[in-house]
């Protein structure tokens, strides 16, 4: 099972959440007022996610919007409300090509036409809205003209054992989607659909090729 770490309002909350799937919970969150002093953050999280984090919180970048980091490298999703809260991280499914951009025209392809390194999941500063697909499921949009989202995790073949592939602890292994985000189905229910689910956002997509600060200069200016 994917581990996941859940930050609950209280302490009775902590407990109850413990035990719930037995997530690894940490005490607190982070609030803009408070980022600089009494900061804390999930467990295991990477330098680069937890600057981009700090600089989100200090410059007021999501403009009180709920936002959301995705360490690409870590294959990790990191999810904050529009108070700048952590509410939970995850593992993820991510493209499985490496690369920082998305192939032109790559949108309006079918699925099953897709060159293995179109196949991406890009990087950079996505303004998110809530959407569906054409089956109606619900989805959060990190790119509309890629075709490029946050959704549960879905399985399109067996044989890419997407469920076994979240459950991993090696974020290689994680690299199997034609570009979406797959998050487990109770951690979407329970942490995006309420937030980034709701209302428009914005997902920061950290890179896995480019240097950090190709895309996020002002957040490394800042270290």
């Amino acid at each position: 099972m994917p581990r996941f770490s859940f930050a609950p309002a209280d302490l009775a909350d902590r407990h109850t959440a413990l035990v719930w799937l037995s997530c690894a919970l940490l005490a607190g969150g982070a609030h803009a007022a408070g980022a600089s002093a009494g900061y804390r953050w999930p467990e295991g999280a990477s330098p680069d996610a937890a600057q981009l984090v700090r600089w989100v919180l200090h410059s007021g970048d999501a403009q009180g919007q709920p936002f959301a980091v995705i360490d690409k490298p870590d294959a990790r999703l990191h999810v904050f409300d529009a108070g700048g809260r952590w509410l939970g991280s995850a593992p993820v499914l991510l493209g499985s090509a490496l690369g920082d951009a998305s192939a032109p025209g790559v949108g309006d392809k079918p699925l099953s036409s897709l060159r293995p390194e179109e196949r991406t999941t890009p990087a950079g500063r996505f303004a998110s809205e809530p959407g569906r697909n054409t089956r109606g499921d619900d989805l959060v949009w990190i790119d509309y003209d890629a075709a490029v989202s946050l959704h549960r995790i879905r399985s399109v073949h067996p044989r890419e054992r997407r469920q076994e592939r979240l459950a991993s602890p090696l974020a290689s292994e994680r690299r199997i989607s034609n570009g979406c985000v797959n998050v487990a189905n109770l951690f979407y229910d329970r942490v995006v659909a309420p937030t980034l689910g709701r209302t428009p956002g914005v997902v920061y997509v950290m890179p896995d090729t480019a240097p950090f600060a190709a895309f996020f200069a002002a957040a490394t200016a800042e270290r």
